[in-house]
């Protein structure tokens, strides 16, 4: 099969379309012949050398895909060859052929095409197990989210609202504030502009926010405790502004909340396989009903990765970015 190695780590010209062997499923997997992946920035981190894949995971990059079931492993049930599906992955994705344990398969909603479909896995995955699962984010309540207009930003507006929550985000300029807007954000902060803190207290008679779902680490450590409501929740899940500040603990204590930074990668697969029931569960149904949608910014060719990559370090982006097989 065709998929996209990485010889040496480097600038986006690092990825390298090749010729490579045909992955074989394992009990209790199957193999997917990819119709489109997601690109996500951990897969730039990993084209970097700085988040290598998971012990057993394959070694290309990948994080989610759409395609259709080629193969079936022992001991799989529920699932035949020729099912449409999406997945979430540990690696692999940017190929023609990728295994998968079964319970990080979903069926292509109703109503969604198979291409759109590899927009949805990491991001819902991601923004179910963290907002709500871990921060159990609740009806009235406010949800601050740091990069509003990103794939995993524009998923987190969309699921908040569904729920009843209100919604504050943060982008760079006033094309993306909009785009979060039309998805159902209240509060839009132009981060280059304005002070995130002074207008979520402001929006919320100065309670603040609920729970804040941050993609920066460092950089907005500080202020992301300030700007914390009462038992608010802080959940960190990238480092994209650095991994080391210093932590304001009397603060965080007389509001009585709480810093939590988690990965999705690195989960075993029962974890996985957990968050993964629960987005059926919850996210699905909505999704069919077409109250939640994937935004797609962009679409390229698996050989064209690298302007893929490129695209999305340059940040003009709204939503996903998809390599097509």
């Amino acid at each position: 099969m065709k998929a996209i190695t990485i010889p040496q780590p480097g600038d986006a010209d690092a990825l390298v379309l090749d010729e490579v062997p045909d992955p074989q499923p394992a009990a209790g997997e199957v193999r997917v012949r990819v119709a489109a992946a997601g690109v996500n920035r951990a897969d730039v981190m990993q084209r970097m050398g700085h988040y290598p894949p998971p012990p057993g995971a394959p070694e290309y990059p990948g994080l989610e895909v759409s395609g259709t079931i080629d193969a079936v492993g022992d001991g799989v049930e529920g699932w035949s060859v020729g099912d449409q599906v999406c997945a979430l992955l540990s690696g692999g994705g940017y190929a023609e052929l990728v295994c998968v344990p079964a319970g990080q398969l979903l069926p292509v909603p109703a109503g969604l095409s198979l291409e759109d479909a590899a927009a949805l896995p990491e991001v819902v995955s991601t923004v179910w197990s963290n907002v709500f699962m871990t921060a159990n984010l609740l009806p009235g309540q406010t949800l601050l989210v740091h990069g509003g207009s990103s794939g995993i930003g524009t998923m987190a507006i969309q699921l908040a609202r569904e729920v009843g929550a209100h919604v504050a985000v943060t982008a760079g300029t006033a094309e993306k504030l909009e785009a979060c807007r039309e998805l159902g954000a209240e509060v839009l902060v132009n981060y280059r502009e304005e002070d995130f803190v002074e207008r979520v207290r402001a929006a919320t008679g100065g309670a603040g926010a609920d729970v804040v779902l941050d993609n920066m680490g460092a950089k907005y450590l500080a202020r992301n405790v300030e700007v914390l409501a009462p038992n608010g929740r802080l959940v960190v899940i990238g480092l994209q502004g650095g991994r080391t500040a210093e932590l304001d603990l009397g603060m965080l204590l007389a509001k009585r909340g709480a810093v939590i930074a988690t990965s999705l990668r690195a989960r075993p697969a029962s974890e996985k396989a957990t968050i993964v029931a629960a987005v059926r569960e919850h996210v699905w149904p909505l999704v069919e009903a077409g109250r939640v949608r994937p935004v797609v910014h962009a679409r390229f060719a698996l050989a064209d990765a690298a302007a893929a990559h490129r695209a999305l370090e340059e940040s003009g982006h709204i939503g996903k970015i998809l390599l097509t097989t």
